[in-house]
């Protein structure tokens, strides 16, 4: 794709993103939907968290498209590195993780992450929307422009900060309200619990490092250069 091409995909990616939060946000007139989005609201879902940091990524990248047009590359590397560096150790993983975490559970037992009774509220084009097209959308960022990877000890410990953080604050909801944020959860037990969590990070953390793999098969190596000690 053109420069151009590639512009014009970012912010229809952008545009598509945007619409997504903004349709969800409006809660409507059903029962169901507030019950859904009760003790913590639209924030305790990593389906929707993620939604919104494809938005936030993709809004730094328009920005970085746009400057890069205007001023050129040198006076915006900072952007462009936080750009990277967002999508490396956040947007690819998480987006991809979300994907394959939500389909491998729904198809071996629905009940233990999306019940049917969300057919009810939630379209089946929005499920898709939410949990398909997500994939298709972060491998072809990886497909159309490089993307400078951090070390691999800095992107691991900034993607584990993420995966600590979001489990904290399961953990906290649990105990304010006495209700799982996922029904899998309910179905562990303690130790049961810590092995899930355990073996979910190691596998955010082997996508994270198979983006890292396929950037290097696309790009080349484009890892940060390492600051020289004096």
């Amino acid at each position: 794709m053109t420069k151009t091409s590639t512009c014009i995909y970012h912010f229809l990616v952008l545009s598509w993103y945007t619409f997504l939060n903004y349709y969800i946000s409006q809660e409507g007139k059903d029962e169901v939907k507030p019950k859904i989005f009760a003790n913590g609201a639209r924030w305790k879902y990593m389906t929707l968290l993620n939604l919104l940091l494809q938005t936030i990524f993709y809004g730094v990248t328009c920005l970085d498209d746009v400057l890069k047009r205007i001023k050129g590359r040198k006076d915006i590397k900072f952007l462009t590195a936080c750009r990277d560096l967002l999508f490396t150790t956040l947007a690819f993983p998480v987006s991809t993780f979300v994907f394959l975490a939500f389909w491998i559970l729904f198809l071996y037992n629905r009940d233990l992450i999306y019940p049917k009774v969300l057919d009810t509220v939630i379209p089946v084009w929005l499920n898709h929307a939410m949990h398909t097209l997500i994939f298709p959308i972060t491998l072809a960022e990886v497909v159309l422009g490089p993307h400078s990877y951090p070390s691999k000890k800095t992107g691991l410990i900034l993607l584990t900060a993420a995966s600590v953080t979001y489990i904290s604050r399961i953990l906290w909801l649990y105990f304010e309200t006495g209700t799982w944020v996922y029904p899998v959860f309910a179905k562990l037990s303690p130790v049961g619990l810590a092995a899930f969590f355990s073996l979910s990070h190691i596998f955010i953390a082997s996508i994270y490092l198979l983006g890292e793999k396929l950037n290097h098969w696309k790009w080349g190596d484009m890892r940060q250069p390492q600051k020289k000690r004096k």
